[in-house]
């Protein structure tokens, strides 16, 4: 489908993220003439997912990183470098901010999709490393698991306590049960404690009731301690204070509660209790002409387990994509997404499938298939993008 108008419309897409580069991807596929530009501050994606396996040396830097010029080139992108500061207009400019100066992108429609931004307001949470900050955080924790001689090593996460839906956990189920068969490979695993913690007596219950039960029996099975049910106060540089007592830390993994980005706030869109982007059932920023958001940087409609994760990005990202051309016809959004969860749980050697809709849930044991499954899905996700 084309648009009829003499000048191309002007779609701008913030972020070069898995939502971002989706609706790159679904646009170009619904509309061969639109004048698509991407705000970012790199030209790559950070496959984020893969993270799981840089403490083990299963991947490196160089094999999570990839470069978008050859994409961009294909799907005639225009690529603007820097971060954004700023919406006027009604959002019919974005203020892009590089190297100290100033620029301005103008648009027809906004898609954001710039992805969330950690809570990091607990008291002596650097002495924390957040793994899904990026590649950085997992050779931190590559890093310092090679220096350690044992002692205890404590993973957890927790949510945004205005938004309880805005929370990334899985990966942090993933971190623990891989170091754990990680140690057992290096012969070391008998010089540590690890504990699992969290401020939810059910951790993990976003993924199911089956799946919680899976996660505390692996745990068991694995010797892994927890500390449950007990609000986090504060960490200090080698030990964990929740409500619930205190015990000590070696080393802290620890996924905070997402929040919207800074730059959310020097801009009048709507925000949800959160401080995320409140968006409706057809991915629009409410009370905004011609605004979308997907993924992370949205707070959507729907079941309070609906996962932050690139699965769910991606059947945002199509809906955003039919529904702002659509309005650019002059037509009514009608669009909406499904809602899905579904992960493989992975610990270096076998992996666990949660998949989990409105009308089921479904988790299938471990097994090394699985495991093989996740790394065929990041080279063929990866693939699209080459």
């Amino acid at each position: 489908m084309t648009m009829t108008s003499s000048a191309p419309r002007r779609v701008t897409v913030i972020g070069a993220g898995f939502g971002a580069l989706s609706v790159v991807r679904e646009l170009r596929r619904r509309d061969a003439s639109l004048d698509i530009t991407l705000i970012a501050p790199r030209a790559e994606l950070h496959y984020l997912p893969g993270i799981i396996w840089i403490p083990s040396g299963l991947r490196t830097r160089e094999q999570l990183v990839l470069p978008l010029a050859n994409f961009f080139r294909r799907m005639r992108i225009k690529h603007v470098t820097g971060e954004v500061s700023g919406l006027r207009d009604g959002a019919r400019v974005v203020d892009v901010t590089a190297n100290g100066v100033v620029s301005e992108v103008r648009n027809d429609a906004l898609v954001i999709a710039s992805g969330g931004r950690f809570i990091k307001k607990l008291p002596g949470i650097e002495h924390a490393i957040t793994p899904c900050e990026g590649i950085a955080s997992a050779e931190r924790i590559r890093d310092r698991l090679q220096q350690m001689q044992g002692g205890t090593i404590a993973c957890g996460f927790a949510a945004n306590p205005n938004e309880p839906s805005a929370v990334r956990g899985g990966p942090m189920f993933e971190f623990l049960f891989g170091i754990d068969e990680q140690l057992k490979r290096e012969g070391r695993r008998d010089k540590f404690e690890l504990v699992f913690f969290n401020p939810s007596s059910e951790p993990g219950n976003r993924l199911g009731p089956k799946a919680v039960r899976h996660l505390l029996n692996e745990m068991a099975r694995r010797n892994i301690r927890t500390h449950l049910g007990h609000k986090l106060k504060s960490f200090e540089a080698d030990k964990i204070v929740t409500e619930g007592g205190t015990f000590n830390a070696d080393l802290i993994l620890f996924m905070p509660g997402l929040t919207g980005n800074l730059w959310f706030d020097q801009t009048t869109l709507a925000r949800s209790p959160g401080g995320l982007l409140k968006a409706d059932a057809h991915c629009r920023v409410e009370g905004a002409e011609h605004v979308y958001v997907v993924g992370d940087s949205g707070s959507f409609p729907g079941p309070d387990w609906m996962p932050k994760q690139a699965h769910m990005a991606d059947l945002q990202a199509a809906a955003a994509a039919t529904n702002l051309l659509a309005e650019l016809r002059g037509e009514a959004a009608s669009a909406t997404f499904k809602v899905e969860l579904i992960c493989i749980i992975d610990a270096l050697d076998q992996g666990t499938l949660v998949w989990r809709t409105p009308q089921r849930n479904i988790i299938l044991p471990s097994s090394r298939v699985f495991h093989w499954v996740k790394r065929a899905f990041e080279r063929l996700y990866l693939r699209k993008y080459q």
